[in-house]
């Protein structure tokens, strides 16, 4: 598949770069996509995403100091 002919999608909901803005992220090596809906979850759930995201079991929520 040519990449720029791939459609890429949210790595939490499944919504596609048409629908709404994807944000790029790397970890460990590896490219995932996330919407901005989904980007809280990253943020302050990352537990949220274990199966979803290779090596998300290890990322620590941030914190809340407000």
């Amino acid at each position: 598949m040519n990449p720029n002919d791939a459609t890429f999608t949210c790595l939490n909901c499944g919504r596609p770069e048409t629908a709404g803005p994807l944000v790029a992220l790397r970890y460990n090596g590896d490219q995932a996509w996330i919407c901005s809906q989904c980007l809280p979850v990253l943020i302050h759930q990352p537990q949220r995403l274990v199966g979803r995201l290779a090596g998300a079991e290890n990322l620590t929520p941030a914190r809340h100091d407000h």
